[in-house]
């Protein structure tokens, strides 16, 4: 019943920027180039655009939208109204139709093999969301989810 939630959540947040095939919805860096991307078939599985698994979404229950956890168990940020916010409230990443503009999506790598989820931490309280975005690269943000 929980993941029938999580993908009417899902659809209700990114209906218009989900692939119809494949359910997966690019993240943009702030210069609008393609860095990540969510496989939403997959467990929310978010993956570099290279192909490395780094973390995962849960619904964020208190605070609307979602929770980001890399594999190794620490709180990223929320993912919030197609938008990915650190710990700051400054975006990193965001769907296209939050940007002004984006760069062509060059081809994917395969996907690598996702490795076990280690033990979720603590997360923080929401902060106040800004309206810029962060002075860390979307993938090194997410990059922080891998290691």
């Amino acid at each position: 019943m929980e993941m029938l939630f999580i993908r009417v959540l899902v659809w209700l947040t990114l209906a218009t920027t989900a692939k119809a095939g494949g359910e997966e919805v690019t993240l943009f860096s702030g210069k609008g180039k393609a860095a990540a991307y969510i496989a939403i078939d997959e467990e929310m599985t978010i993956y570099m655009w290279g192909g490395k698994p780094v973390g995962y979404l849960t619904p964020d229950k208190k605070g609307g939208g979602f929770h980001i956890y890399g594999f190794n168990g620490k709180h990223l940020g929320w993912f919030v109204q197609g938008v990915v916010r650190d710990h700051d409230g400054d975006a990193t990443c965001a769907v296209k139709d939050r940007m002004k503009s984006t760069d062509f999506e060059p081809f994917k790598a395969f996907k690598e093999f996702k490795p076990f989820k280690a033990f979720k931490e603590f997360a923080p309280y929401r902060p106040a969301f800004s309206k810029s975005f962060s002075s860390v690269t979307c993938a090194l943000f997410l990059a922080e989810g891998g290691e």
